[in-house]
């Protein structure tokens, strides 16, 4: 592929430029050279590089011609500068300076320079500088256009600037010019053709005075599209992206008081050429025909050549050329080669090429071998085919044994060679030769007939749940001579037993059937489906197919929404799932909350939702608990797995409905009644800000004394006053509330107030020791005191100087003795007894001494008798 280096060129210089061509070449300078398939030049000269370039492609099998390729060279040059004479004119009189544009190559622009550069003259309705001409058009003339004025040429690819000499403009002195009507010096040529695509820019200027207006139109009354730009006041008339519906005649007016003027130009549209149909790579044998076309569109029509091998063909002979289509009769081997069709018209060229093999060969079976033995049914229709490889196409005929075959109402004989015998019978089987004429080649081809195979057991269709397992026979009785190849499928798919091993086996049959039966073990629900047996003979397939239905327990359900919610209910619906065999009969509706430990089932209503209600009432929920629900169906095969959870809801709230439990209490110090209660867990106090209300009142009385707290884990109140008299009956009740209300009261109990420890110690207290472990304490007991006594303590420790409690034995009752067990041999021990109550013990008696008695020692053989020791059982006992 080669790029066209040229640029702006017109029709007159492509013209001159199809008259000569370079093709590309190394020369001895290497100033030129080629790089595979590249034309590098270096040192590139105007006068003997720029040209049409055309690369030449050559190999075993032909040449070809690339695509042309222009290189010119943009320049501008710095003509001789010669004074110019000055241009005198009238004020109101139009004037034209001339620019005199250089010789150059490549795009040009123009501007105006008024006096001293960089003051450039700026364009509008009375001033005009034409990128056509050059030239400088000022309708009007006014006084403040005196001046020297430079045309100022830039080429857009070099860069290169140059500038004319001054042109001086001189106002007369013989007085204003007169009004005149408009009178276009610049237009546009009578016939502008225009490229597809391209962007067209029309001037048109008047000179006038006063200054005319410019206005465009189509003759054919037409309105312009919206692409057309309107740009310099009116002077320029662009049309982007030209197509052929742009093309007709435009009218450029001139207008001002004293008239109007007017200029015509048709607009022609012309494009380059474009394949509509090209020809492709041919093969064909030795004095077969050749026929290609090419077809080519572009305005104007393009015209058609063509080249073989990079040369021009020339319509004689076996060789016709005709509008772009060529024919070649009588192929020979010479023809073989490169052709390339050639599409032409005065604004483009292009080449479309393909390769022609003329074949030559003798007739041979290697590429398409015939069966050294056919297998075929008795009764069938057996086609034989003899196609060899040849060029020209080879002649064929057919031999049974040395017997040449000629056509019959069972026997056909194609002319590709292809031998039909309709309806086979024992009788046709033997030994059959294809010769093939063109130079002789022979191949046997053995018929070999078979008895038809049988389907003896095939797959029946069946239900069955998950779970279980089931054989679907695959039996057939065939020909003994006949290979059979069992292949099953599941859904349309091949079964990999391999990969599917832990379900699919292929298992044996009846010893005297070919067999080729499935076994399907622990069945799942994606196994049901469709199941074919295939069987393959060398003559033959059969297939045999069943339906498993496998029951399951239900999919599970979808889309499960929570409609509407109040404090203790909510309203559920969902989608079903799929039934898997066996129709849902129920629903099950399961619910989380972040006190549950996992799913619950809940209360629904109705009570026993059935398979056809997707919808249900959830009831006995707790106000103010966020829940999840989920719901699981079931049928007669068992209960499917739950859907997905709904998205997470609170309840509302609602006023506490449950209230404190296990209220009681009692102890404390003096003068305080302590109340407890077991606290309401949070997932029953329907509400934010929930707390307790606790009600009490001396035994007897009637007004309840409250208290509130706010704090809904307190499990404790303690009421101070130095009123309450000790061990005093009080009625307790607690209560529940939140920011809706209060809420029911517990039961009411009776809590005593705190007592007063006992004030009188034992007396009559004496010690006495039983072992070397055991001492035995007895005292009198208390007989009068205004405090309860609900038991008594003993006290012991070994040091009287250092009187720290060692231990201590409490007994509850009126008990008046006590043992002291787990003491040390031959040890004193000190001793007292105090009375205690539920507000603690009272004062100590005198402390008494006594010293366990030394251990004895045993022999081997003696045993000391658990019997003889005795036994003293309390009620609480604290060491």
């Amino acid at each position: 592929k080669m790029v066209d280096k040229s640029s702006h060129k017109n029709d007159k210089e492509q013209d001159s430029e199809k008259s000569s061509c370079i093709v590309w070449f190394a020369d001895a300078t290497l100033r030129r050279r080629l790089s595979g398939g590249n034309l590098i030049i270096t040192g590139l000269d105007r006068d003997q590089d720029s040209g049409v370039y055309q690369c030449t492609a050559s190999n075993t099998r032909g040449t070809i011609l690339s695509q042309r390729a222009t290189l010119q060279f943009a320049y501008l040059e710095n003509g001789k500068t010669q004074t110019r004479s000055a241009v005198n004119v009238r004020e109101g009189q139009g004037v034209v300076l001339l620019c005199g544009t250089p010789l150059h190559s490549g795009e040009l622009t123009f501007t105006w320079v008024f006096n001293e550069y960089p003051h450039f003259v700026q364009q509008d309705s009375r001033r005009f500088v034409s990128q056509e001409t050059g030239n400088l058009y000022i309708a009007k003339v006014e006084p403040s256009d005196v001046g020297n004025y430079t045309c100022v040429v830039n080429n857009t690819i070099t860069k290169e600037r140059v500038f004319s000499s001054p042109t001086p403009l001189v106002l007369r002195n013989d007085g204003a010019m007169g009004e005149y009507e408009p009178k276009i010096e610049l237009h546009f040529p009578d016939t502008i053709p225009a490229a597809k695509g391209s962007t067209l820019k029309l001037e048109c200027f008047a000179l006038g005075n006063p200054v005319p207006k410019i206005s465009w139109r189509r003759t054919s009354d037409v309105s312009f599209p919206n692409k057309v730009k309107l740009k310099n006041s009116n002077a320029i008339l662009e049309i982007p992206s030209f197509q052929q519906e742009d093309t007709g005649t435009y009218e450029c007016i001139a207008e001002n008081s004293r008239g109007k003027n007017a200029v015509r130009g048709r607009l022609s549209f012309h494009a380059t050429p474009h394949w509509l149909q090209t020809m492709t790579d041919t093969s064909l044998s030795i004095e077969e025909n050749l026929f290609w076309e090419c077809k080519a569109n572009g305005k104007p029509k393009p015209s058609y050549s063509w080249l073989k091998n990079g040369e021009t063909l020339i319509s004689e002979g076996r060789v016709q050329i005709e509008n772009g289509a060529l024919s070649i009769s009588s192929l020979n081997l010479s023809d073989g080669g490169m052709y390339q069709c050639v599409a032409e018209n005065k604004h483009g060229i292009i080449y479309s090429s393909a390769e022609l093999m003329v074949l030559a060969s003798a007739p041979s079976f290697s590429q398409n071998p015939l069966s050294r033995v056919l297998k075929a049914r008795s009764g069938s229709d057996v086609s034989l085919d003899c196609r060899p490889h040849a060029s020209p196409r080879a002649i064929s005929l057919w031999k049974r044994g040395t017997e040449i075959l000629q056509r019959s109402e069972r026997i056909s004989l194609f002319p590709n060679g292809t031998l039909k015998i309709a309806n086979v019978t024992k009788r046709d089987g033997g030994s059959y030769t294809c010769i093939a004429k063109n130079q002789f080649g022979t191949t046997m081809l053995t018929l070999l007939l078979t008895e038809p195979t049988r389907i003896s057991q095939g797959p029946s269709s069946t239900e069955i749940t998950v779970g279980e397992s089931i054989v679907l026979p695959c039996q057939v009785t065939a020909d003994p001579a006949l290979d059979v190849a069992f292949f099953w499928a599941f859904n349309g798919q091949p079964i990999d037993f391999h990969q599917d091993a832990d379900h699919f086996e292929r298992v044996g049959g009846v010893s005297s059937s070919f067999s080729g039966d499935l076994m399907i073990r622990n069945i799942q629900l994606n196994h049901g489906g469709k199941y074919i047996c295939l069987i393959d003979t060398d003559v033959e397939s059969l297939s045999a197919d069943a339906i498993l239905v496998v029951k399951g327990p239900p999919s599970p359900p979808d889309l499960v929404v929570v409609e509407e919610v109040t404090d203790s209910t909510a309203q559920l619906s969902w989608s079903p799932g799929q039934d898997n065999g066996s129709p849902i009969t129920g629903y099950v509706i399961q619910a989380r909350t972040p006190f549950t430990v996992g799913w619950q089932a809940v209360d629904t209503v109705p009570e026993a939702i059935n398979g056809n209600t997707l919808t249900a009432t959830v009831v006995g929920l707790n106000a103010w608990v966020e829940y999840e629900f989920r719901v699981l169906a079931s049928n007669s095969v068992g209960m499917g797995e739950p859907s997905p959870p709904s998205t997470k809801i609170r309840t509302e709230d609602a006023m506490p409905d449950t209230a404190p439990t296990d209220v009681g209490g009692g102890g404390g110090t003096k003068s305080e009644l302590v109340i407890t209660w077991e606290p309401v867990p949070e997932e029953l106090q329907n509400g934010e800000g929930f707390g307790y209300i606790i009600a009490f009142r001396p035994v007897g009385l009637v007004t309840w004394t409250r208290a509130v707290i706010s704090a809904p884990s307190v499990t404790r109140y303690v009421y101070r006053n130095d009123t309450i008299p000790p061990f005093s009956p009080f009625n307790v009740k607690v209560g529940a509330f939140n920011n809706r209300g209060e809420g029911p009261f517990s039961s009411i109990a009776t809590v005593f107030s705190a007592e007063e420890v006992p004030s009188v110690a034992p007396e009559r207290v004496s010690a006495k020791s039983l072992s070397a472990a055991d001492i035995e304490v007895t005292w009198e007991p208390i007989a009068s005191t205004p405090e309860r006594v609900l038991g008594y303590e003993v006290v012991y420790w070994e040091d009287d100087t250092k009187p720290d409690t060692l231990g201590k034995v409490r007994i509850t009752g009126n008990y008046t003795a006590v043992n002291v067990s787990g003491l040390q041999g031959n040890t004193q021990y000190y001793l007292a007894v105090c009375a205690f109550n539920t507000a603690g013990t009272g004062p100590q008696s005198i402390p008494v001494n006594v010293t366990t008695k030394k251990p004895r020692k045993y022999s081997g053989h003696c045993k000391p008798s658990l019997q003889n020791i005795p036994r003293l059982y309390v009620a609480d006992m604290f060491i």
